[in-house]
């Protein structure tokens, strides 16, 4: 079974869509359960997503790498993904996954690519020079881009590495340094998520994106800025 975990906070405008497409995978759907773990939303959001998901529970540790580890704690499946409640998942996500880790030995983590949901060229370009970034850190070996929002754990391994550390940004940059220690980390570029630019049209991409590069420098806690904290229990 592939368990799923969906970090919310205030999310009634995007929920239905998430799970929506998460409920209509290739896959049959009692051979994975999904997970929303939400920072105690002050919307609608556990009540839309209540009739979609296997689970609503309310996040106990903080930031969304703890709302994450809040969700694997009671996932009963051995490989547990994970994404973002703005996202649109396409339809053959968790049997790629699934694929992925059967046919390969050793992995640890997979993870993959995303493409912008909303229009514009600009959109566009971002994800592809972040897709591209992706490639070339597999390729040389420099960098795990593992986006939180398209990436999926071997369970007893996850739990060995110590899970997501609850930090303000690049948790899951950080986590894959430590999952490389363990097995595979592999770049599934059939792996892909729709992911949504709405942070970056809020707060514009170059000020967004130096807060992210900031922080993880830092070492991904920041008094300074709030990138990460824009929508996710403190």
């Amino acid at each position: 079974m592939i368990s799923v975990i969906v970090p919310t906070y205030n999310e009634e405008e995007n929920i239905e869509r998430c799970l929506s497409s998460l409920c209509t995978q290739t896959l049959p759907r009692d051979t994975y359960e999904i997970i929303v773990v939400d920072g105690n939303s002050q919307d609608r959001t556990r009540e839309l997503a209540a009739p979609f998901a296997d689970r609503v529970v309310i996040q106990t540790s903080e930031k969304v790498g703890g709302a994450r580890n809040d969700g694997a704690k009671i996932a009963r499946g051995t490989i547990i993904a994970t994404t973002d409640a703005d996202c649109i998942i396409p339809e053959n996500w968790l049997e790629e996954i699934e694929r992925s880790f059967a046919r390969e030995d050793g992995i640890v983590q997979l993870y993959g690519y995303v493409y912008a949901i909303e229009e514009g060229i600009k959109h566009k370009m971002s994800l592809h020079l972040a897709n591209l970034f992706s490639r070339l850190g597999y390729l040389t070996g420099t960098i795990y881009y593992t986006l939180g929002c398209n990436t999926a754990f071997d369970r007893e391994t996850f739990f060995e590495a110590g899970m997501y550390r609850c930090i303000d940004a690049g948790d899951d940059l950080e986590i894959a340094r430590r999952m490389k220690h363990f097995g595979r980390v592999v770049l599934n570029p059939n792996m892909k998520v729709g992911f949504s630019m709405r942070r970056y049209e809020q707060f514009g991409t170059l000020k967004s994106l130096w807060e992210w590069i900031y922080i993880v420098a830092k070492g991904g806690e920041s008094a300074k800025y709030s990138y990460a904290q824009r929508e996710y229990k403190k």
